[in-house]
């Protein structure tokens, strides 16, 4: 069901009730607009969408269309760089601060936090008006995972937000006030929305996340961007076969499955990369992880599963399919195809070829023919040790032996987090290469009595991918990379070394560079032919969102996000020599200029301290059953082995742990949840007080010093 809030009125629509008058409301509404069209030309805001536009305007998360993450303004070049200087600065609430901002007609958007969205005047740096949708009230269940919204979009005088609990929002750029309102999610389905939206064609579209907790079946839904009509939705996995199938997409892909998969959900999670190829009116959805990861579990270790870590192609009028790339047969990994993808018109063997690259978890940097899915080329970009080489003449993997934990365990390169995260990459039409901001480390991954017969999803939307598993650097000394990659190629033509994985999203500009942030705080610039580096920034902050360009009245302006959230800070262990904390670290909106000469605050020293805990007693069985419902439930925020990584605090540091009846109002009955801290209801006196042991036994490794304690898997049950 779809719910439409339209002006105060509530409207309920259901798909099979939309019939032809929808659709020929929509075409009667394609027909004006390019009737107008022919009398005017297209708002600056509608021109600057495509790819080839001036770049005054940053109107949508990757700019343009086609996601490239590039501006061709040069104003700003490797020659004066070193001039780039702070103009303003707007400091932001506690909350996730991992997002991509967009600037149309002199003002900046973003939506940090829960998709709490603000509009900030460039020449003035003044916030001009701000939005709560309230999303962490309105969550439920949803809010357990997941860390608010990591973008927006910008359609016809309206910005565009998603909310964690699965809302489209339409807000007046004017005013902040909401337009329209649509609820994309069924009741009480364990899904939720990360992703930012995009336009296109005076259409949104929105999919949304859940694959690795819950028995879930992704889609993507498009509304028309000025009313919230629902227009057209497709799942991106089959269904129950005797309830019957949708299309003839899902009628195909069931093929590729086996066993009762559909009890499973599937998964397929469109949670983060969709594409507009206008040239070939086609939508291009980055499709994730089967649900669970084990395939041995969800479909009797056979089959591809159409369309788990693929890309699939749709009309962009009708949502029907055309065709599709699997990044992945029959993945058991976590290897989403997810992330960003983006378009770019090359030249391969003397013929101009229209592509989408791609360079997503499993290591490979991809070049595919966007009119038809077929495979050009495929290399590696980091070390990849699950599998020799892509295929060119099937398009599939070589894995090596045993990479499917055949005999239950299995180590190799890259991990679940991806050899390339959400964190945006850039393709810079000047140079011809992409920059990735690349992650290099080690898993291992063990199923051992785990079997299709007694798994189960924990429940609650807890971490339940069928299988153990540990990541750690595999003995490298660098985890992180910023790659410039030649794309026809395949090759590296530069590359840095990083200080850790989980560094920011990538920009380039038409002033050869390119900029980067990362989480010691640097923001950086550099030569975008040779990867020199021509200006660093001390942010005082982490900075891992991508950073946009733009200009206003004639000035070029470069605007970026400080602050650590999202996934990036569930490895905290990897983080603490940076002495990132949620409490204290600083969230802001930096936008720079030549000639800026603004200064930021001094960054606040933070060591973690661990409270104070007389009466603690160790008890190891009990702090092992904490530790697997730590994993499952707590880890996705408040980090790997309860160290922190600025997510969500700290609980070594924090007294809450260390009063029984504190601790369950918080965790059991919700008394944080404005915060973002979720309730779980569900939990037992004796779950309850398991976890409130395991977190004090970690507190007491920090403030004793003593060697580390590990009870168990954290992630073969999550309880």
């Amino acid at each position: 069901m779809h719910r439409v809030l339209v002006k105060g009125d509530l409207k309920v629509m259901r798909p099979f009730m939309l019939g032809a008058m929808v659709w020929s409301l929509a075409a009667c509404g394609s027909a004006d607009q390019e009737a107008l069209a022919g009398k005017q030309a297209p708002e600056a805001w509608l021109q600057q969408l495509d790819d080839a536009s001036s770049g005054d305007d940053w109107p949508a998360f990757g700019r343009t269309y086609g996601e490239q993450h590039y501006s061709p303004l040069e104003q700003i070049n490797e020659g004066n760089v070193k001039d780039l200087g702070l103009v303003w600065s707007v400091d932001l609430p506690a909350g996730n601060p991992a997002t991509g901002p967009i600037e149309v007609g002199g003002s900046v958007y973003l939506a940090t936090g829960y998709s709490v969205v603000r509009a900030i005047d460039v020449a003035t740096g003044k916030v001009r008006w701000e939005h709560d949708p309230k999303a962490p009230e309105a969550s439920g269940v949803r809010l357990r995972q997941g860390w608010g919204s990591r973008g927006v979009a910008y359609w016809n005088h309206k910005v565009i937000t998603a909310t964690q609990d699965g809302r489209l929002v339409a807000l007046d750029e004017k005013t902040g006030a909401p337009v329209w309102t649509v609820q994309t999610l069924d009741d009480g389905a364990p899904m939720f929305i990360s992703g930012p939206p995009r336009v296109f064609d005076g259409k949104v579209i929105i999919g949304n996340a859940g694959s690795d907790e819950s028995a879930v079946r992704g889609f993507v839904t498009a509304f028309d961007a000025d009313t919230g009509k629902f227009l057209w939705k497709f799942y991106t996995v089959p269904g129950d076969p005797a309830k019957g199938f949708e299309d003839e997409a899902q009628e195909m892909a069931a093929k590729t499955w086996h066993g009762n998969w559909w009890k499973y959900g599937g998964g397929g999670s469109a949670w983060n990369s969709i594409t507009y190829d206008k040239a070939n009116d086609q939508i291009l959805i980055g499709t994730g992880n089967g649900a669970p990861w084990n395939h041995k579990i969800r479909s009797l270790g056979k089959g591809d599963n159409l369309f788990v870590c693929s890309i699939v192609a749709l009309d962009a009028k009708t949502g029907k399919y055309k065709w599709h790339y699997q990044i992945n047969p029959g993945e058991s990994w976590d290897f989403n195809a997810a992330m960003d993808m983006q378009l770019a018109d090359l030249t391969i063997d003397g013929k101009p070829r229209q592509v989408v690259t791609t360079a997503p978890k499993n290591g490979f940097y991809y070049v595919i023919d966007r009119k038809d899915g077929k495979l050009i080329s495929a290399e590696p970009f980091v070390q990849v040790t699950w599998a020799k080489k892509i295929d060119l003449a099937t398009g599939r993997p070589v894995e090596n032996p045993g990479v499917r934990y055949e005999s239950g365990k299995t180590t190799f390169r890259p991990t679940p987090l991806g050899a390339h995260s959400w964190m945006p990459m850039a393709f810079s039409p000047k140079t011809g290469l992409t920059y990735i901001p690349a992650i290099d480390l080690q898993v291992r991954f063990d199923d051992t009595g785990i079997t299709r017969e007694n798994f189960k999803f924990a429940g609650g939307m807890g971490l339940s991918p069928g299988v153990g598993y540990s990541i750690d650097a595999g003995g490298s000394k660098v985890t992180g990379w910023l790659i410039a990659w030649d794309p026809v190629a395949q090759k590296a033509r530069w590359k840095l070394p990083m200080p850790t994985h989980g560094n920011g999203g990538i920009m380039a500009t038409g002033g050869n560079l390119v900029f980067q942030g990362r989480p010691d705080g640097g923001f950086s610039a550099y030569n975008a032919q040779d990867g020199k580096r021509l200006w660093n920034f001390d942010a005082r902050a982490g900075v891992v969102a991508p950073p946009i360009t733009y200009r206003v009245n004639g000035k070029q302006y470069v605007t970026v996000i400080a602050g650590i959230g999202t996934s990036v800070g569930l490895f905290g262990p990897m983080f603490e020599k940076y002495g990132i904390d949620y409490r204290t670290q600083a969230r802001r909106v930096l936008t720079f200029a030549i000639g800026g000469k603004q200064t930021l605050p001094p960054r606040i020293p933070y060591k973690a301290v661990a409270f104070e805990d007389a009466d603690y007693k160790p008890d190891a069985a009990l702090a092992a059953r904490g530790e697997g419902i730590f994993g499952g439930r707590c880890a996705v925020c408040h980090g790997t082995g309860v160290v922190a990584g600025g997510t969500a605090p700290d609980l070594r540091t924090s007294a809450i742990p260390h009063d029984s009846e504190v601790f369950a109002q918080v965790v059991k009955d919700g008394a944080l949840v404005p915060n973002g801290m979720p309730a779980f209801g569900e939990f037992k006196p004796d779950q309850i007080e398991a976890l409130r042991q395991y977190i004090r036994s970690r507190a007491y490794v920090l403030r004793s010093g003593k060697p580390e304690m590990h009870f168990g898997s954290a992630h073969k049950t999550g309880e």
